[in-house]
């Protein structure tokens, strides 16, 4: 399976400049797999601060962009309404390999652990080309939008 950025935006709610996964790269539920795709670019909102002449992804938007691609599995996997919202509920063993550079493309693979009482766990690791540049473990559940 392969969504597009159009597609990823109507099972998550995150806008510019939070929309940190650009594709889908593949989604298998009986392996408990999903891969998705971010292309860093120059024009990036958080290259301005974050290292201006040496710029760096922050490593807590890969964790994110991370995140946010468990949560695609979750809804993908689930059959939720549009009165739920996925949330990043936890985060255990983060490091970072490498920095992510403008150019890159950071392609975040996670596998999932456990899911039991609609708690999902995951293992997460994100790669520029074959390099490790962050890997992480990551739990996501559900919640009722408010308001």
């Amino acid at each position: 399976m392969y969504l597009t950025t159009t597609e990823i935006m109507q099972r998550l709610p995150h806008r510019y400049p939070f929309l940190l996964v650009d594709a889908i790269e593949s989604y298998d539920p009986a392996e408990g797999c999903i891969v998705g795709i971010k292309n860093v670019t120059i024009n990036e909102p958080f290259f301005q601060g974050h290292f201006p002449g040496h710029p760096i992804m922050p490593g807590v938007l890969i964790i994110e962009a991370m995140a946010q691609v468990g949560g695609l599995f979750a809804t993908l996997s689930d059959a939720i309404g549009g009165d739920k919202v996925t949330y990043f509920t936890g985060i255990d063993g983060a490091r970072f390999r490498r920095p992510v550079r403008p150019g890159d493309v950071l392609r975040m693979s996670l596998k999932l652990l456990r899911c039991r009482r609609g708690i999902y766990q995951f293992q997460g690791e994100a790669r520029v080309g074959e390099a490790l540049v962050a890997e992480a473990e990551l739990k996501a559940t559900f919640a009722d939008k408010e308001g």
